[in-house]
Parts: structure tokens; C-alpha cells; sequence
């Protein structure tokens, strides 16, 4: 199993997934909201566009911008089932586990957090 560390060390070496960051908008709100706030956003957001077994637009039901956590699943591979399964060898067709889920969460958090020291 890898660390965060090594997730996101890994990440970096993809043309794509790096090629994403925080834009100053982005910064703003996660500095008005908080980290707190944000983590609660993403455990939405995963709850409820990734976790199911079954998704009816997955692969388009991650928009490209708009939320930190959006931009900060697409850096992680973390935006669909099909990037979930390519990057995290977890299979498509059955739902996430809590453990899964909070995994991922801290993924993105670790993400925001880089991204938000950064500057």
C-alpha cells in the first residue's frame, strides 16, 4: 500500500495530472471556507459522484473547475472510476468502502494542502 507521499510522487510524473493547480480563486475560497470545510465538501462530493457501484456519467461527473476538491481530483486520478481503477488498482462495478472513501479524502486534502503552501 503507498503513502500519500508516494501517490502524490507518482502523480508528478504525469504530464497531465501535474499540469493542474490551485488557480487564485481557488486559493481564496479554500482560505475563506477552511480546511475543515473543504474536507466536509470533499466527503460529499465523493460520497455522492464516486462511491457508487454503478455511476451513469462516470467519466464526466467531475467538473474540470469551479471547487478546489474538483481540480484537486483530477490532479490525483481520483475524478472517476476508470482513473480510480488505472491509477489505484480499485476495481469499477462495486461501491467504495469508508476506508476507500476516507483515503481518497485525505489524498485531496494532502493535494489542497501542497497546493495552498505552495505559492
Amino acid at each position: 500500500m503507498q503513502t500519500i507521499d508516494q501517490a502524490l510522487a507518482r502523480l508528478r510524473t504525469s504530464k497531465f495530472r501535474a499540469g493542474f493547480h490551485l488557480d487564485d480563486k481557488e486559493r481564496r475560497y479554500v482560505e475563506e471556507k477552511g480546511m475543515e470545510v473543504i474536507r466536509s465538501h470533499a466527503e460529499r462530493f465523493i460520497a455522492k459522484r464516486l462511491a457508487p457501484a454503478e455511476i451513469s456519467n462516470d467519466g464526466k461527473q467531475t467538473p474540470m473547475r469551479g471547487h478546489p476538491v474538483f481540480k484537486a481530483q483530477h490532479a490525483c486520478g481520483c475524478c472517476c472510476r476508470g482513473c480510480l481503477e488505472k491509477w489505484y488498482r480499485v476495481p469499477r462495478g462495486t461501491e467504495l468502502t469508508a476506508d476507500q472513501q476516507r483515503r481518497i479524502i485525505n489524498l485531496l486534502m494532502a493535494w489542497i494542502k501542497r497546493e495552498m503552501e505552495n505559492i
